[in-house]
């Protein structure tokens, strides 16, 4: 306990029960806690003012509440800006690509572990905790692994994939060994108000959480309508902006044609949607940009792993190859239906997350 007193840790708190438990754990076990919550940026909305989804003024006030209920010092700090430059510019620009990011990844990448660690070092702490579903455990080798949360619904490892050793080192994920129902269990034990307050969502930046209504207010130009077209070029319809669709979709596509189409890719250089028949669905393979690798190092050979190409998806058996440019490739033991880019590829040994990249359009690779 005495030892622990002498360890500051900044919890970055949302008002949520993960982070509330976060908090409380740390507080129990003796440690010198403080509560940092981020302004986040969002679009106005219709019901007037801009409140990201991730730090309501009820998010807010419940962050405090717990803070006050838990006795440590709570700050808020200003990330709107910041915020908007990296993530929500981001995700708007990818859009205009044709690909569908995962802005979760970014903000992990910029914000939560960059800006939001280097503001809890400033305040002379040695570690920063949230409230995510992953473990951080040492090797044998003095390295650090960064595994699956034990309850594998919850688990988070695939948007902290972009985290690498020095990260690592500052970071402390209390929940991430404890099963959902338990962490609210515990949250009832404390006489956490959050006990039973429901899950965040994806898209906090979004008032309503329909991107597709985002992009037309905040990039129209995103949304401009163009040619359908089949895998030899010839234009079959009109599509309502390649934002609107996804890969693998059947359904909403406005055309007819002797046999079911799906979407299987786009041309963002002639505004096409390309579609085909349910035999066009699906590849065995992909490669992956900005490659991140837990370890710090990109492995030399060709290794059998597991990857996940969606953050829901199932971790399924490839061999991976390691390129030049912070670069993978990958080969799946079957095809898969849907892999889209922008989203990520995160590689897998057994619990053991190795790491991860964003992956290429076809034109791309």
């Amino acid at each position: 306990m005495s030892n622990n007193a002498d360890i500051r840790v900044v919890v970055a708190m949302s008002g949520g029960v993960d982070s509330s438990v976060a908090a409380a754990l740390l507080v129990e076990q003796g440690y010198d806690v403080v509560g940092m919550m981020m302004r986040l940026w969002a679009e106005e909305t219709t019901a007037g003012g801009a409140h990201n989804r991730c730090c309501t003024p009820d998010q807010l006030a419940d962050a405090r509440r717990i803070a006050n209920k838990l006795g440590i010092p709570f700050y808020v700090l200003d990330t709107k800006d910041v915020f908007r430059s990296t993530v929500v510019e981001f995700f708007i620009d990818q859009h205009r690509h044709a690909v569908t990011p995962n802005p979760c990844l970014e903000c992990n990448r910029h914000i939560r572990f960059n800006w939001l660690l280097k503001n809890a070092l400033a305040l002379d702490a040695d570690y920063l905790a949230t409230g995510h579903y992953a473990r951080i455990e040492p090797a044998a080798n003095g390295q650090l692994l960064l595994k699956k949360g034990i309850d594998d619904a919850k688990d988070q490892s695939y948007v902290l994939s972009v985290l690498k050793q020095e990260q690592l080192r500052h970071v402390m994920f209390p929940v991430g060994s404890i099963p959902k129902p338990e962490v609210r269990r515990l949250a009832e034990t404390f006489g956490l108000p959050t006990a039973s307050k429901q899950d965040s969502q994806d898209l906090c930046f979004i008032g309503d959480g329909n991107y597709r209504r985002f992009l037309v207010d905040f990039a129209p130009d995103v949304m401009q309508t163009g040619p359908i077209v089949l895998k030899n070029g010839e234009i079959i319809g009109q599509h309502t902006g390649l934002a609107n669709y996804t890969i693998g979709q059947r359904k909403g596509l406005g055309v007819t044609y002797p046999e079911p189409l799906y979407v299987i890719g786009t041309n963002p250089y002639r505004n096409a949607l390309i579609v085909g028949v349910r035999a066009d669905l699906g590849s065995d393979h992909l490669t992956a940009k900005r490659v991140t690798w837990v370890s710090d190092h990109a492995p030399i050979d060709p290794f059998r792993a597991e990857v996940k190409i969606r953050y829901k998806a199932a971790a399924v058996p490839a061999w991976v190859e390691p390129l030049p440019g912070d670069r993978m490739a990958v080969r799946f033991d079957e095809p898969l239906r849907d892999i889209t880019p922008g989203q990520g590829a995160v590689v897998y040994h057994g619990d053991v997350c190795l790491g991860g990249g964003i992956i290429e359009r076809r034109d791309e690779q």
